[in-house]
This record gives structure tokens, sequence and C-alpha cells, in this order.
């Protein structure tokens, strides 16, 4: 709990569009938390959309950001932080990282280390977020690049076709018979792709 006094609290609830009424269940405890630590509540923001929604899609998150670089309050008070953000760790710790460079803590009141009002136990905690969302970045890029590799195993080819490739495409295609229409459809291009590289007669 944190031992501060008088602080002034931003309290932020979420819950999506399927459980409204799970919000007051939220915001009773939070009341609660911020009466016996004998804080002040600035303001109560509440959105009613996906977790996993960006800051311009929620509103009242949107809005409690624009008043934390402000510094109108000194605290945000949250129940869990999934119901802070949904959006990925990588995102999770550019909004705590941006919270910290305005000089307004956070805390979870359901999760007690999650808490930066103990400078020390905010820059482990910061750090300790900061690798793991690196690690995930890595994670990411490594299922990408084996995604890729297993695309291009299977004969694919990746990006868009290069010239001589449609050309050749286009040629085998319509030595088959097919039209112009029927290897543009084929192709998913554009007929006048089709006749711009349409095999030219040798004389």
């Amino acid at each position: 709990m944190l031992k501060q006094k008088n602080i002034s609290v931003a309290i932020y609830a979420r819950v999506s569009t399927r459980e409204k009424q799970e919000v007051e269940n939220q915001l009773r405890q939070l009341r609660e938390y911020c009466q016996r630590c004998g804080h002040t509540i600035f303001n109560e923001y509440i959105d009613k959309e996906s977790g996993a929604k960006g800051r311009s899609e929620r509103q009242a998150f949107s809005q409690m950001f624009k008043d934390a670089s402000k510094r109108k309050f000194d605290l945000i008070l949250f129940w869990s932080l999934d119901r802070f953000t949904r959006e990925g760790l990588q995102k999770t710790i550019f909004y705590l990282q941006q919270l910290d460079g305005y000089g307004v803590n956070f805390h979870s009141y359901t999760e007690e280390y999650l808490q930066s009002d103990n400078e020390l136990v905010r820059n482990i905690l910061l750090a300790v977020l900061s690798s793991l969302a690196s690690i995930e970045r890595k994670r990411i890029s490594e299922r990408t690049k084996a995604g890729l590799a297993t695309v291009k195993a299977r004969g694919k080819t990746l990006g868009r076709p290069t010239k001589q490739h449609l050309m050749n495409e286009i040629a085998s295609l319509k030595e088959k018979g097919l039209n112009k229409s029927q290897i543009a459809k084929k192709l998913k291009t554009s007929r006048d792709t089709v006749i711009k590289y349409w095999p030219q007669q040798v004389n």
C-alpha cells in the first residue's frame, strides 16, 4: 500500500461492451483504496471498450494521458494491468515509460508489485518489462522470418512479382490457351497489365 498521503489520483477503469456491470465493482474498490490511503481523487476515467484497442480508440484513456502530460494528478490507479491495456508488452512498457517521463506514478490495485511510487522498484520494474518487450520483439521477428522461409520453400513468390517473372507467367498461360481476361483473373492483376506484357510475335 502506498505510504504517501494526500496525493492526487486518477482512477482508470475499463470494461468491454459485454461486461458493463463490472465497472462499478472496480470503481467501488478503487475509491475505497483511495479513501483508506487518504488520497484525493482528481478524476475517474472510464472506458467501455476492448483493451486491445489503441489509445486513439479509447477516449477516456487518451484524455487521461493528455491530463497526465500536464501533471494534473500524481498517480494513476487501475484495477489490473490488463484493464489498463491489452495491446501487448511493447505498448504497455511504452505507456508506463511515458507516465514515468511525465512524473506520474502508476499503481495496480490487484498486482501490488506493479507500482512506481518507490524509485528503486520503479526502475527495476521498467527494466524488467523493457527486457521482456525486447524478447517479445525478437520472437515476433523470428516467427516472421520462419513464416517467410516456409512460404519461399513452397515455391511461392514473396512480394510483388518481377517484370520478367510476370512476362514468363503470361507467356506460359497463353501457350495453354488462356485469353487475356482469363490470365488477368488467374494472376490477380489487371487486363491492361497482361496486355502490356503480352508476348510479342517474332517474325
